[in-house]
């Protein structure tokens, strides 16, 4: 059975337009589903984990939404190893679907989750908070003006705006410029985790400090893009164990202005100020509380934070 969580308000808003086809195509191919459209704030997480626990270990649940759905669905999931998961990509930034070569065309993006027999296993990273509250995401969590960026934009109006036109991505862009000249940079002290086997097959795990005294982001990435297409770490991968930074330390503000073309083309590794590492987890403890997301999700203000990446936990089919 295909269990659908639809998100007609989400993304660019062509989520009940796509789910109308979706919903022909599975007539006329005679495919028996359920689909449940949310509600409100926090509805998906509820719908997911509801569908989640009804019995059975290969249930293929499939987002209808954007990279926020995406997010909410996979903190409702309460049983990772029963669920299947499917998206049909109906968001502005769509960097879930977008790292796994999930195309934008409904009917193709549908014949990929219909034809899909094993799929891949792909990692999620968890971000945990100051008070023990954590939370899952599946494309990146930072801290600085990638996250103030991500809050700003939840209820941009130069987003609602683009969205009109198909291209509510730009507003990431827009704002990024904005927000880097009015932000005040942190001062952080940073502890990255790795483990590393040698040539005998014996593993050791190590930790490095770090301590960033101009930082303006931090990012933690699962797959390698984010803000609808930013090329944060190229060398990130959902399938290899690890959460790539991306991180800007040290250089003026209008130096990393100059820096942005580069940092969207992805050539700003090796670049002075830029600070690209893999990790397997990572804490940090700020001068002040640091704004926070996961997935583009506001998630709060924090001075202390931790996360991690969650090894082949998500079965995707693609």
């Amino acid at each position: 059975m295909y269990y659908f969580i639809v998100n007609y308000t989400g993304g660019s808003g062509k989520a009940q337009r796509t789910w109308n086809k979706v919903h022909d195509l599975l007539k006329d191919k005679d495919i028996s589903y359920k689909a449940y459209v949310t509600k409100r704030a926090g509805h998906a997480a509820e719908l997911a984990k509801k569908i989640s626990q009804l019995p059975g270990d290969d249930i293929r649940l499939i987002v209808v939404g954007g990279d926020g759905t995406i997010n909410e669905v996979l903190n409702g999931i309460s049983d990772f190893p029963k669920i299947r998961f499917g998206i049909i990509p109906t968001g502005s930034g769509n960097d879930f679907a977008r790292g796994l070569g999930i195309p934008k065309d409904t009917e193709k993006a549908l014949d990929i989750i219909l034809s899909s027999v094993e799929g891949r296993n792909i990692d999620i990273g968890e971000v945990i908070r100051g008070n023990g509250d954590s939370r899952y995401f599946g494309i990146s969590s930072g801290i600085g003006l990638d996250a103030i960026v991500c809050k700003k934009n939840l209820n941009s109006r130069i987003k609602r705006f683009l969205n009109r036109f198909g291209i509510g991505s730009l507003s990431y862009i827009i704002l990024t410029i904005s927000t880097l000249f009015s932000m005040e940079t942190y001062k952080v002290r940073v502890k990255l985790k790795k483990s590393e086997t040698d040539v005998n097959g014996i593993k050791s795990a190590f930790e490095e400090e770090e301590y960033y005294d101009n930082l303006i982001f931090l990012a933690a990435m699962n797959f390698f893009a984010e803000g609808g297409g930013v090329p944060m770490n190229p060398n990130a991968s959902p399938e290899d164990g690890l959460l790539s930074i991306c991180a800007v330390n040290g250089i003026p503000k209008w130096k990393t202005f100059f820096m942005l073309p580069a940092l969207t083309r992805a050539k700003h590794e090796g670049k002075k100020g830029f600070i690209l590492r893999d990790v397997e987890a990572l804490c940090f403890d700020a001068d002040r509380p640091m704004v926070l997301h996961a997935d583009g999700e506001y998630i709060g203000d924090e001075t202390h934070i931790e996360m991690k990446v969650l090894r082949n936990v998500l079965n995707v089919m693609v």
